[in-house]
């Protein structure tokens, strides 16, 4: 079984700087597609960021482009989410999760192709 924990959530402010991290167990971590997603409180989980297999290729929403990037690094089956110049409306439960077919990155953006879900990290930006 596939395990996700999250790590790095927190309270800043707007304007502010925040890392995420997402420790991956239990398959061949490099073979699989990796994404964020986010939740605000009342409404439903919506793509933030996903990184290919290789991590030769990224995708992202658009209200957070410039802003936030997602790596990884292989070698510590580790996905990370950089996000810089926070928003108020940033804020929401951050879910790192595993595609379930390796090698695969189409339809990147629905929580449907992800197999596996980490606990959720809380992230809460103030104006």
């Amino acid at each position: 079984q596939v395990q996700l924990v999250e790590s790095g959530g927190g309270l800043v402010q707007a304007g502010d700087s925040l890392r995420l991290s997402c420790a991956a167990s239990g398959r061949t971590f490099s073979s699989y597609a990796m994404g964020w997603f986010r939740q605000a409180p009342g409404k439903e989980r919506e793509f933030v960021a996903s990184i290919s297999w290789s991590g030769s290729s990224t995708n992202y929403v658009d209200s957070v482009k410039g802003r936030f990037t997602i790596s990884r690094d292989n070698a510590k089956n580790t996905v990370y989410l950089q996000m810089n110049s926070l928003k108020p409306e940033d804020t929401a439960v951050y879910y790192c999760a595993q595609r379930g077919r390796p090698y695969s990155s189409i339809n990147y953006y629905r929580p449907s192709e992800y197999t596996f879900w980490g606990q959720g990290t809380q992230v809460t930006v103030s104006s």
